[in-house]
């Protein structure tokens, strides 16, 4: 690419002189004859590499030319060398100086002196403009890895979130495994007990088992086997349920119904202690529930309390309507428990030292989850005990 000098002189021999002087290749000249030409022509084109200015010209001399020159910003940044005959005193020099020159030359001018100085300015330009080129170049540079940290940081971004996500996923799975387990502890350890103490009675002995023995005890077999079957039935199809994202399925039952269901399981362990279970529900209650999260709590809470109350005691369900809700009650007349025991009792088995009701030691992930379910329906649940008086739990969910 050429370098592009601007000649101003209002002599055309001057001009000329300079033109034969700085002959060569690289440079391209454009002249005027006046300050006012000059202005015209940077008015148009703003990439000279330098301007050679005449400082005695008519109308409008180098020194307001120069001024004129560097008011516009694009023009700052182009180096002005003046040409004078008369004017190389101190004074003048400086005024040329205070303009915006870079440098003066004296008429007659000496063609080295004027290809040598023009030269360093040529060589200033190319340089400059190589570092004008760089710096874009690097910005450019600089634009792709802006942008390409921006992408990482947005790639990052979503990898985290998916692994938050996943996370979470996670966490609500090993949930889901939990409450899956310790309803099949719950809800069927305790049936089974019974069935194998029947199965034990029958097979032990039964040499001094008369008829009427020997077909109650088959009949609890046989009919706690069925039961256990439909509810493990149930329990597995509510854990198909959990691992999907609405794993709460409430519907209308009627209450009496369902906590006899509830109960029907639990008999035989009650019976093996002389414990009298009994069902004062009202038939007329409905309930908007999940059937499996019901019956749940309530085996939960009945086997609790059969597990701690002494042969011979009495355990009753019972409930009544309160405006939208339904609270049930389950009464005991066993041990009871201390305060410190009732405040740690529905909490997570994580938060809490492990401890079941009424002092006994246990995992409490069972009372962990009633809490939950009876949370999930929208309800809440609290605990009335009495050391050596007995234990109540009372829990709601909503009417129909």
């Amino acid at each position: 690419m050429p370098i592009k000098i601007l000649l101003v002189d209002d002599n055309d021999n001057n001009l000329l002189s300079m033109e034969v002087a700085l002959e060569n290749a690289a440079y391209r000249f454009s002249r005027a004859n006046s300050g006012r030409e000059a202005l015209r022509i940077l008015l148009h084109e703003d990439d000279f590499s330098l301007i050679l200015l005449d400082v005695k010209m008519p109308i409008m001399d180098g020194y307001e030319t120069a001024e004129l020159i560097y008011q516009r910003d694009k023009l700052k940044h182009i180096p002005i060398i003046f040409i004078t005959a008369h004017d190389y005193e101190e004074a003048a020099m400086f005024k040329g100086y205070q303009a915006g020159a870079v440098d003066f030359i004296r008429k007659p001018f000496n063609a080295e002196i004027l290809r040598s100085k023009v030269a360093v300015f040529a060589e200033l330009y190319k340089k400059n403009r190589l570092l004008r080129r760089q710096e874009e170049k690097l910005q450019v540079i600089n634009n792709d890895l802006v942008q390409l940290n921006h992408e990482l940081e947005q790639r990052v971004l979503e990898r985290t979130l998916a692994l938050e996500s996943m996370n979470r996923d996670l966490q609500a799975l090993n949930l889901s495994k939990d409450k899956f387990l310790s309803v099949m502890s719950h809800d069927l350890r305790n049936p089974l007990t019974a069935l194998l103490a029947s199965a034990e009675k029958l097979n032990t002995d039964p040499e001094n088992l008369n008829q009427r023995q020997v077909k109650q005890l088959s009949q609890i077999i046989y009919r706690t086997s069925n039961k256990l079957l439909n509810q493990l039935n149930d329990v597995i199809d509510w854990a198909k349920k959990q691992s999907q994202k609405t794993s709460f399925y409430p519907e209308k039952i009627p209450l009496a119904q369902g906590i006899e269901e509830s109960l029907e399981l639990l008999k035989a362990n009650a019976h093996q202690k002389k414990i009298r279970l009994q069902n004062h529900t009202p038939k007329d209650i409905e309930v908007m529930a999940d059937t499996l999260m019901l019956r749940s709590i309530v085996q939960n809470l009945v086997t609790n309390a059969i597990k701690y109350t002494p042969d011979g005691g009495s355990i009753v369900v019972n409930a009544k309507r309160t405006e939208q809700m339904a609270c049930i009650f389950v009464e005991d007349s066993g041990i009871g428990m201390s305060t410190d025991t009732k405040e740690r009792l529905f909490r997570n088995p994580d938060q809490r030292s492990q401890a079941g009701t009424n002092n006994e030691q246990g995992s409490g992930l069972g009372l962990f989850l009633v809490s939950d379910f009876v949370s999930q329906h929208g309800g809440q649940i609290d605990v009335e005990s009495t050391i050596g008086a007995g234990t109540t739990v009372r829990f709601t969910i909503p009417a129909v």
